[in-house]
């Protein structure tokens, strides 16, 4: 696997991103993998190289790039946390996503890429993904732990690729109300998948971090690895 920058452009500026490549020749399907509100750190490069490893071009764009480019930050310290508050506090969704269309159009049309685009994304990500399934032309999207997307059920009419859906039961950034509104509304849609887990809180797969929980997200991880294999392979 090989790891380097790629730096992306739209009309407002460019930013850069993460990238990881699989071993050997491509071209291959690539995954456009959402960033936490903690930036493009070692959390997401992680999962970029896990995808590449599945045989996936990963890119992990710098989203927080409008307010502070670079950011790279842990959960692990009271002020990181309060640092991606403030980050996610100004962060334009809207703006977020058209970056994130802006990368898919960017990637699809690399050399090695063979023009099969998805996305994933987490926290913040997994709203982000939610709203990327709804307005861009990724062909499968899955959303972890998605945050505030009860917000935007009225676009899920735009569905119209796969999309699979990760929601922890005891979520303290959603809470059950939000859930229940979630699933009563996308759960009979063609389009969507959603699984949920029990006992589990917010960034149950953020490894390393407070609420990981190994099994049930090499469990989540498995049922996304066959659901990208299916529809991007």
């Amino acid at each position: 696997m090989a790891a380097d920058r790629m730096t992306l452009t739209t009309p407002d500026g460019s930013f850069s991103a993460y990238v990881a490549r699989p071993d050997g020749q491509g071209p291959w399907p690539a995954v456009v993998v959402i960033q936490e509100i903690f930036g493009v750190n070692a959390v997401m490069r992680g999962v970029c190289e896990r995808l590449a490893s599945q045989g996936y071009l990963a890119v992990c764009p710098d989203l927080f790039w409008r307010i502070e480019p670079g950011i790279d930050i842990t959960d692990h310290s009271e002020a990181e946390w309060k640092k991606a508050f403030a980050l996610y506090n100004a962060f334009d969704v809207d703006k977020g996503v058209e970056d994130i269309a802006a990368t898919i159009a960017q990637v699809r049309a690399l050399p090695d890429c063979n023009g099969k685009v998805g996305a994933v994304g987490y926290c913040l990500g997994g709203l982000l993904a939610f709203l990327t399934a709804a307005r861009t032309d990724s062909d499968a999207t899955v959303a972890y732990y998605g945050v505030g997307i009860e917000n935007h059920l009225g676009e899920a009419e735009k569905l119209a690729h796969p999309l699979l859906m990760h929601i922890a039961e005891e979520d303290g950034f959603v809470p059950k109300d939000a859930q229940a509104r979630i699933i009563g509304a996308l759960k009979n849609h063609p389009c969507v998948t959603i699984f949920s887990y029990p006992g589990r809180d917010h960034a149950f797969t953020r490894t390393g971090g407070q609420n990981f929980h190994a099994e049930d997200a090499a469990v989540a991880n498995g049922r996304t690895a066959d659901f990208l294999a299916k529809h991007l392979k």
